[in-house]
């Protein structure tokens, strides 16, 4: 059965173009599906368990998705809610969701699905060999499991296939893979596996996959033998080039994609602009496998103070990398003597802005800056011991001369106090997958009533 799936934008709270989203629900979709996060932004959403995305831009997009859901008739998903995906985080979408039905007058049944998992339950499989490592991948033991704040299950298609079959009006599930709130309905209606897979990799990040990217809305039809994708803004077009190059998009391999229960093979996909705006898709291949889940996790590594520096003179600013060897020689040695601190209990990690900010010694670009920033990143057992070290290095990051018959040069502080306590610094500690003998057993459902 033909399955048409509305995308309003590439995740919930980067926003997506209104009057494209009105003109995907005149199309009459079966489903609006959208993402919610990924781990795009480092390690502190999982580990914190918190969104990354502002509440009032998610709760004014969400409002927007509850009216057009209302409208169409039809459920709305979201898949990794609040960033991370983590229990907290759908609890969180959910109470937005229970703010707006009431604000709205709608009654609706929500669904939650739930991937967080315990580390007692991870070191069961772990002990039964169900865990397989990725490449790379940390070493894995029940102590760095239990070192865990939050570790959490992708789910695939097969959770979001339980979730609708409660007849849910909203489904709000926990970390899912990218591609399976777009390609569990297909799937589910007997649309072409592959072409369901594929097509719900191209649809994954909304108008991305077309010539006007930040428009955000994409609609994807879906039947027996592939599927068509329509970028729903005026300006924005699919094209084969634009379509296929999403494969691309986070992938190490152009032409396979890993999903839970087997992969998905474009090794022999062709693509045809079927006019200026859409783009038809046939030739992918779905591959069964065995069934596992890829595991996140993230842990506590320290606890971080922060400290800035602008170097504006023209002789600091050319020499800045010289004097920055310089300081953290000094400033470790003075470390040691006056807190009685080993090099290898802190880090000392010193940017400079405007020369090798981004890639350190891997930089090949040189220049003269007109001025430079310089962050130093503290990270110890505590966040007191690295408040202390921000404290200690202070005065020479403002004062510390480059050569030793010099005036002492004062540098610029942005703000005072000058150094910022950044609180728990998070690590991701699994890259993993685990088997399991059936899909929702590692996975929670609940549906709840709301509303009016």
């Amino acid at each position: 059965m033909p399955t048409r799936v509305l995308v309003p934008s590439g995740v919930l709270g980067l926003g997506f173009d209104r009057s494209a989203l009105a003109r995907g629900v005149a199309m009459a979709p079966d489903i609006i599906a959208i993402d919610g996060g990924s781990t795009d932004s480092g390690p502190f959403s999982l580990g914190a368990g918190q969104s990354k995305y502002a509440r009032a831009a998610t709760k004014s997009e969400w409002r927007d998705l509850m009216l057009a859901r209302a409208q169409a008739g039809v459920p709305l998903l979201i898949g990794t809610a609040g960033t991370c995906g983590a229990d907290a985080t759908v609890d969180w979408m959910f109470d937005i969701t229970v703010e707006l039905a009431a604000e709205l007058g709608q009654t609706l049944r929500v669904a939650r699905l739930y991937s967080s998992q315990s580390a007692e339950s991870v070191c069961t499989a772990l002990d039964k060999g169900r865990i397989t490592p990725l490449t790379p991948a940390p070493e894995v033991s029940a102590k760095t499991l239990h070192s865990m704040s939050n570790i959490v299950a992708l789910a695939g298609a097969e959770h979001i296939q339980e979730a609708l079959k409660t007849g849910a009006d909203i489904i709000i599930a926990g970390r899912t893979t990218d591609t399976a709130t777009i390609a569990a309905l297909p799937l589910m209606r007997g649309d072409h596996p592959g072409g369901a897979w594929h097509g719900a990799k191209i649809a994954e990040c909304g108008a991305l996959c077309s010539t006007n990217p930040t428009s955000g809305v994409i609609v994807v039809d879906f039947d027996e033998t592939g599927f068509t994708v329509e970028a729903m803004h005026e300006t924005a077009l699919c094209t084969p080039h634009s379509v296929s190059a999403h494969m691309l998009y986070e992938n190490t391999d152009p032409f396979i994609l890993y999903e839970p229960g087997g992969h998905l093979d474009v090794t022999n996909a062709h693509y045809t602009a079927l006019d200026a705006r859409r783009v038809r898709v046939e030739g992918s291949e779905w591959v069964p496998g065995r069934y596992t889940v890829k595991l996140e996790g993230a842990r506590i590594a320290g606890y971080q103070t922060t400290i800035l520096a602008i170097l504006r003179g023209a002789h600091y600013a050319a020499h800045a990398q010289q004097w920055v060897a310089k300081l953290t020689t000094f400033l470790t040695d003075t470390i040691t003597r006056r807190m009685d601190l080993s090099p290898d209990s802190y880090s000392l990690d010193f940017r400079l802005i405007g020369v090798d900010g981004a890639l350190g010694p891997l930089e090949n670009r040189t220049g003269t800056p007109v001025e430079v920033g310089m962050l130093g990143l503290v990270t110890a057992q505590s966040q007191a011991i690295a408040a202390e070290i921000g404290k200690l290095i202070n005065p020479f990051v403002l004062h510390y001369p480059l050569t030793e018959d010099e005036e002492l040069p004062t540098f610029a502080f942005p703000y005072s106090p000058a150094t910022t306590d950044r609180g728990a610094l998070y690590e991701f500690a699994l890259n993993h997958v685990m088997e399991l003998d059936e899909p929702m057993s590692a996975f929670r459902l609940t549906v709840t009533e709301v509303g009016a």
